[in-house]
């Protein structure tokens, strides 16, 4: 018997393929999920990319062009008259 495009043998299959794949996704999502140790590893490279910016940083400052920049900005901020 036919009805909207199924044929009765195999009415069943997609919800046991459903169950299968539940089962298998959810031993996929459990290998990883021993994570204890992930959370120091994550401190030290936000720690280290911290410390790149700075340096990056405090490259850029004390480079010429921006050290006169900075002083002529400090300069008319304290020159203005009120």
């Amino acid at each position: 018997m036919v009805r909207s495009g199924v044929r009765s043998g195999t009415a069943g299959r997609g919800v046991a393929r459903s169950g299968v794949v539940r089962r298998w996704w959810a031993r996929w999502r459990g290998i990883g999920a021993d994570d204890r140790g992930m959370t120091t590893a994550e401190y030290a490279v936000g720690t280290l990319a911290a410390c790149a910016l700075a340096a990056v940083l405090y490259k850029v400052v004390t480079s010429g062009p921006v050290q006169a920049l900075l002083r002529s900005v400090i300069e008319r901020a304290i020159n203005v008259q009120f």
